[in-house]
């Protein structure tokens, strides 16, 4: 009987600064949601378990479908502790979104809980990302050492800090987080003049360490100018908003 190939623990995501790229939150635990999404064409997903009802359970089985059909996962996690960092990366996902990184001081914690080499992530070659230990420690170790991170700028005093977050080695992209940041400035709703201001000195911390800038965005209508300003990649809405969207535009057709 010839041996079985080792599985590739996770699907590598790497994000582009010469070119666009697609995304869209998962907040349904649905195996067929993913499914549906690879034939999409869309460069990555993003499972948000900060905003949405999922456990360690249901992250592998969405992480496990996302590797079957081929679509590189990120995990936005509801927190910075190691053994939420750990056990993400563990079940395979391609890297992980941090939401309210505040300081340098953070974003070196996030990088130290994501990595093998200078940092302290556990090892286990039983894991997923191991090939349930179909692979070599240098293997596992160096796969487990590129997963993205991905620090989420959403206050006033991480808009402080973006030159030395973008600067802290293994950051590997900004997201930033509209929504909370004109919360955390005190002004109206994400399309505020100082909110944009924002964006775009995030984009310029960002572009001076040749990091690619996420936004997460609710309409399409949004990529032309978000682009034009720096942006490289694009979370638009989330499987739910879709469907939303889809069947609110059903019921106008036939109201017509």
């Amino acid at each position: 009987m010839t041996p079985m190939t080792p599985m590739t623990p996770t699907l590598p995501l790497s994000l582009p600064l010469d070119r666009p790229t697609v995304a869209t939150f998962v907040k349904t635990d649905s195996h067929q949601v993913v499914e549906v999404l690879a034939l999409c064409a869309l460069d990555y997903a993003v499972l948000d378990a900060e905003h949405a009802p999922f456990d360690r359970a249901s992250m592998d089985r969405m992480l496990f479908a996302a590797r079957a059909v081929g679509l590189p996962m990120l995990v936005r996690v509801p927190d910075r502790r190691d053994a939420t960092i750990l056990s993400v990366l563990d079940l395979g996902a391609a890297g992980i979104v941090v939401p309210h990184v505040d300081s340098a001081a953070q974003a070196r914690e996030v990088v130290a809980a994501a990595r093998f080499i200078g940092g302290r992530r556990g090892l286990s070659l039983s894991a997923r990302y191991g090939g349930y230990g179909t692979r070599s420690r240098d293997e596992a170790v160096a796969e487990g050492d590129r997963s993205l991170v991905v620090c989420q700028i959403e206050s006033e005093a991480a808009l402080a800090a973006v030159d030395a977050i973008a600067a802290v080695p293994g950051v590997g992209a900004l997201l930033i987080g509209r929504a909370d940041l004109a919360l955390s400035l005190g002004v109206d709703g994400p399309r505020h003049a100082r909110v944009l201001a924002a964006v775009d000195r995030i984009i310029a911390a960002a572009r001076e360490r040749g990091l690619p800038v996420i936004m997460a965005i609710g309409a399409d209508a949004e990529v032309a100018e978000f682009r034009a300003r720096g942006a490289q990649s694009f979370i638009v809405g989330s499987d739910q908003s879709l469907l939303r969207g889809a069947a609110s535009r059903l019921r106008t057709l036939v109201s017509a």
